[in-house]
């Protein structure tokens, strides 16, 4: 089978390094990637927000399969482009990746299927959302009804801050504070049938201790031994399943990788947000649990017959992920410093401690920063306090001046609190 990635950051380096373990794969390729994941997949330049260049180097490739990583091209339609051109592409069509692409189109949607989320209001004018606000209260949980790069939410109990970050945006949700831990869930679907992934928890702060501005994930673990073992048929049942069909219903089917970010509430589980996609740095710990072969299940999902698909096979072994950030992330980042200590992860930890690349590039035989979020090391363990162990050794052999991480992932869930 041979596989096309489109993407270029760390989820993209995940899917692409399981795809290479994968013995039904016999060519992978990566368009536009990224310096690590070339060492996995032949890279070859696109724009990945044009699906007609998309779908012809799909064609040129002769790929049995494309796997679109990012929100943005799914929104813009890629994945359509490449059905069109009748080749099988993991990933929703531009209308049904509206659920991330629309917080309102997902709050619709929620509202139709009966699926348990925070109450909100959809605001498009500063008098709309002062009585948003003021109905809610703090703290106060602003988002923008777009794309933003996992930057468009704000939580805060300052109003004036809550304010002006509604004001920048065209229009906005803005919600109740849901309270509890969060869990992310991935779900695989062709539309009909609804596969769900193991559970994991993400860090969206940039600081310890869940403090500082929101980002787009500083790191990752997975299991969740703190969960209920009931939580994901719990979330096939009330949210996920549910989704999907009302999706079908609306004529717009769902394929591809449904992802709900949840709180476990005092008054049950509740939907935060919906993604089109593999979440970043989810992605990283769930696919290094997942002992069956990805691309088969892609390609089912693709292909409309999940239905026939064996029950997916689990790593007893936890994994963790610590995201290495560039200087002043996630503000604007520094970028073009060097990057040092990747060989030495490579031959004194791998497999059970792996470096994934996100904002990276090659300058000559230099590997240099490009990006806020730099780098994901991953590993695996017995347990979660190996896990992390490992993990964070592996990070202090990275060197990558004013390069910022957080020291607490994983920490209270591997101490059994």
């Amino acid at each position: 089978m041979k596989v096309l990635v489109i993407g270029g950051g760390a989820r993209e380096h995940a899917l692409c390094r399981s795809l290479s373990l994968d013995p039904a794969v016999s060519a992978l390729y990566c368009a536009p990637g990224n310096a690590g994941i070339a060492d996995v997949a032949t890279l070859r330049p696109v724009d990945a927000l044009d699906g007609a260049a998309v779908a012809t180097l799909a064609t040129e490739l002769a790929a049995d399969l494309v796997v679109v990583g990012p929100e943005a091209p799914l929104v813009a339609g890629v994945a359509d482009a490449v059905r069109a051109a009748g080749i099988p592409v993991f990933g929703p069509s531009a209308e049904a990746a509206q659920l991330e692409g629309s917080k309102a189109f997902a709050k619709d949607v929620m509202a139709a299927a009966g699926v348990p989320t925070a109450r909100s209001y959809v605001c498009t004018t500063p008098e709309e959302v002062d009585e948003a606000l003021d109905a809610f209260g703090a703290p106060y949980v602003v988002k923008d009804d777009g794309l933003a790069a996992g930057k468009g939410v704000v939580v805060t109990d300052d109003l004036a801050a809550a304010r002006a970050h509604a004001l920048a945006c065209d229009r906005v949700v803005i919600e109740e504070y849901l309270d509890g831990p969060e869990v992310s869930l991935f779900a695989i679907t062709d539309g009909v049938t609804v596969v769900p992934l193991q559970p994991a928890q993400d860090f969206k702060r940039a600081l310890d201790g869940d403090a500082g501005p929101n980002t787009g994930g500083m790191g990752a673990y997975s299991p969740l031994p703190w969960a209920d073992p009931k939580l994901v048929d719990e979330v096939m049942e009330l949210v996920l399943q549910p989704t999907v069909d009302e999706l079908r219903r609306r004529g717009t089917p769902f394929s591809g990788l449904l992802y709900a970010g949840l709180a476990i509430t005092g008054r049950g589980t509740r939907v935060i947000e919906f993604n089109a996609r593999f979440g970043d740095p989810e992605t990283q710990v769930v696919l290094a649990r997942l002992r069956t072969p990805l691309a088969g299940v892609l390609l089912n999902a693709a292909n409309g017959s999940l239905d026939t698909l064996p029950p997916l096979v689990w790593r007893d072994d936890a994994a963790v992920t610590v995201v290495i950030a560039s200087h002043n992330y996630p503000e604007t980042p520094r970028t073009g410093d060097p990057i040092e200590g990747l060989l030495e992860v490579a031959a004194e930890d791998e497999p059970d401690a792996y470096v994934l690349h996100a904002g990276t590039r090659r300058e000559g035989n230099t590997v240099v920063s490009a990006g806020g979020r730099v780098l994901s090391v991953t590993a695996t363990g017995s347990d979660l306090a190996q896990a992390r162990a490992k993990a964070y050794k592996a990070v202090a052999r990275i060197r990558l001046d004013g390069s910022q991480h957080r020291t607490d992932i994983a920490a209270k869930a591997a101490e059994g609190r």
